[in-house]
């Protein structure tokens, strides 16, 4: 006889609460504390609880909706561009669709798998988006464990352990910004990234190494939270020493606006003392003075190419791996080439 389906009951006498609560819990519903739901869902994964399959189909099998958790902090999502516009490609296909985007905004990582935990336990969600990938990523080894539940990964391949992923050619666009600046004439730059436990961070800080290395550059590193206010605090640490880099690149837009604010009131001129250069462009890019050269890519349409391979999924099918359509350095007013007084210092 084979091994009885595992029930709300049984997870509720393993952890040591009530059925209600269990429900609750799986079900992401007020009434129950954070550490007892945080228990419930551990208790039920390790016990291999699936929802019941009767309810499921009284309620249409389908849920029609896409869940996707930000991890993310919420005052670099009201201001940079990057995560707005991936909702609005994702939104506008779901929308063709007749399909909603289930949205939670969470500050870390282990709020993000809470959530991704009970949509796996309860079928809250068809699919799942997993964005902003970090290394050695919890998230990774959950849905590898989970092959039943359809996700997929926006992130780069080296990171994502076989699951379906959406990538993109983030070497590709640290070598335009490089050997843009590099042609110009500068020796000496400096980046401020992104934070250090992201995956993508870690793509492009060993391609920058490797390309100013290969050029014979002088680089500079600083990580950051994202936030203007971080980008502000790195950019006056970099301008405060006596052989600062010539240019500055930002791994968001917004940052990359406060460093130029910041460059001003030292009195310093973008581009003629020091150029500037955006990873992500956005309309803020083109409307400051100067206009700031960004890298452009697609990102709606990165959003809405993610659909169809997540309804692949939730139809059963096998998805290839893809890559976004490619960066395109859009080189405006904030660069030029170094001031002379510096050439001669940069080749020493």
């Amino acid at each position: 006889m084979g091994k009885a389906k595992v029930t709300i009951s049984d997870v509720a006498r393993a952890a040591g609460v009530s059925s209600s609560a269990v429900s609750y819990a799986l079900n992401d519903k007020p009434g129950v504390s954070s550490e007892t739901r945080e228990k419930v869902l551990r208790v039920a994964e390790t016990m291999g609880w699936k929802p019941n399959s009767a309810a499921k189909a009284l309620s249409d099998a389908n849920t029609r909706s896409i869940g996707l958790v930000l991890s993310m902090n919420p005052e670099v999502f009201a201001v940079e561009s990057y995560a707005m516009a991936l909702i609005a490609g994702l939104g506008a296909e779901l929308e063709k669709r007749d399909y909603s985007l289930l949205l939670r905004i969470v500050p870390d990582t282990s709020s993000a798998l809470r959530i991704h935990r009970n949509w796996i336990a309860s079928g809250s969600v068809d699919a799942a988006l997993v964005t902003n990938v970090e290394i050695g990523d919890p998230r990774i080894e959950l849905y590898k464990e989970h092959p039943e539940s359809p996700v997929l990964v926006i992130a780069d391949l080296s990171v994502t352990k076989g699951l379906p992923t959406l990538s993109s050619d983030e070497a590709h666009g640290a070598r335009q910004i490089v050997d843009c600046l590099h042609e110009l004439g500068h020796r000496h730059i400096a980046r401020i990234a992104g934070p250090e436990r992201f995956a993508h961070t870690f793509v492009r800080d060993r391609i920058f190494n490797e390309e100013t290395v290969a050029l014979g550059m002088r680089y500079d590193c600083l990580h950051s939270d994202y936030t203007p206010e971080q980008g502000g605090e790195c950019t006056s640490r970099l301008l405060s020493f006596p052989d600062s880099p010539t240019a500055i690149v930002y791994d968001n837009d917004v940052m990359a606006i406060e460093g130029m604010r910041v460059a001003s009131e030292q009195g310093l001129s973008v581009p003629d003392d020091i150029s500037i250069v955006s990873w992500d462009d956005s309309f803020m890019c083109t409307v400051t003075t100067p206009s700031i050269t960004a890298l452009w890519r697609d990102i709606p349409r990165l959003g809405s190419s993610a659909v169809p391979m997540l309804f692949k999924q939730i139809d059963g099918e096998k998805v290839s791996n893809a890559t976004e359509s490619p960066y395109e350095l859009m080189v405006r007013d904030s660069v030029a080439p170094p001031p002379p007084w510096t050439v001669s210092e940069q080749g020493r």
